[in-house]
C-alpha cells in the first residue's frame, strides 16, 4: 500500500462514512519525508509525474541565507535547529525543514559589516561596559574610500538583540526553502519583532 494524499478515506463532516468507488490513483501520490538532517551535502533525485525532477536533500551543511535590512546575503554554514513551532521532536532529531528556526555562523556577514561600514561589531563586553562598535583604523585607505564609509556610519544602526548575537558568532534564522523538495535550505536572519518572538519562544521551552 503506497502513501497517498486523497481525503477519500476520511468521514463526513456529519460523521457519515465516504463510498469507496476507486482504487488509489498515481496522480494522488505521496512519498515518505525526506526528515532532511545536518551533515555533508547528499542530495537524491526525484523523478516525478511529467518528467519533472525534484531534489530530495537527505543531509545539508550550508545554504544562502539574507540579513533583510542590510540587504546582503551569504553562504553561511548551519551549525543547529533550535526551534519548530510544529513539533519538538524535529528539534531534538535536528532535522531541516520549511519554517524551521536554525542557528548559522555569524562570520560570513560579520566580515561584510566590517568591510561595508569600516566598523568592528559583535564586540564581546568587558565587566559590565556597555558593548561598543569600534570604527576600523581608515588611514591605510584612500581619501574617496574614507569619504564613503564616513556617510555609511552615519545612518548605520543596528538592533541590540542582534549585535548581542554577532558577539557570540552565532544567529538565528529562519528557513525558507523546502529542503526535501528543492534541495536547498535557504533562509533569512530574524530581526525585530520576529526575533524577540521566537527568543521568547525558546526561553517558554
Amino acid at each position: 500500500m503506497g502513501i497517498t494524499r486523497e481525503g477519500r478515506h476520511k468521514r463526513r463532516e456529519t460523521g457519515g462514512r465516504r463510498a469507496k468507488f476507486r482504487k488509489k490513483r498515481k496522480f494522488e501520490l505521496g512519498r515518505p519525508a525526506a526528515m532532511t538532517k545536518i551533515g555533508e551535502k547528499r542530495i537524491h533525485p526525484v523523478r516525478c509525474r511529467g518528467g519533472n525532477m525534484k531534489f530530495r536533500a537527505l543531509r545539508l551543511d550550508s545554504g544562502n541565507f539574507s540579513w533583510g535590512t542590510e540587504v546582503c546575503t551569504r553562504k553561511v554554514r548551519v551549525l543547529d535547529v533550535t526551534y519548530n513551532a510544529s513539533n519538538n521532536e524535529l528539534v531534538r532529531t535536528k532535522t531541516l525543514v520549511k519554517g524551521a528556526i536554525v542557528m548559522i555562523d555569524a562570520h560570513p556577514f560579520k566580515s561584510w559589516y566590517e568591510a561595508h561600514y569600516g566598523v568592528k561589531m559583535g564586540l564581546k563586553k568587558t565587566s559590565g561596559e556597555e558593548r561598543q562598535q569600534i570604527s576600523i583604523d581608515l588611514t591605510e585607505k584612500s581619501e574617496k574610500v574614507q569619504k564613503k564609509l564616513k556617510t555609511r556610519q552615519k545612518d548605520r544602526t543596528v538592533e541590540a538583540a542582534l549585535d548581542q548575537q554577532f558577539a557570540s558568532g552565532r544567529i538565528l534564522a529562519k528557513i525558507t526553502s523546502r529542503p526535501g523538495q528543492t534541495g536547498r535550505c535557504d533562509g533569512y536572519i530574524l530581526e525585530g519583532k520576529e526575533l524577540t518572538f521566537y527568543q521568547k519562544q525558546m526561553t517558554k521551552k
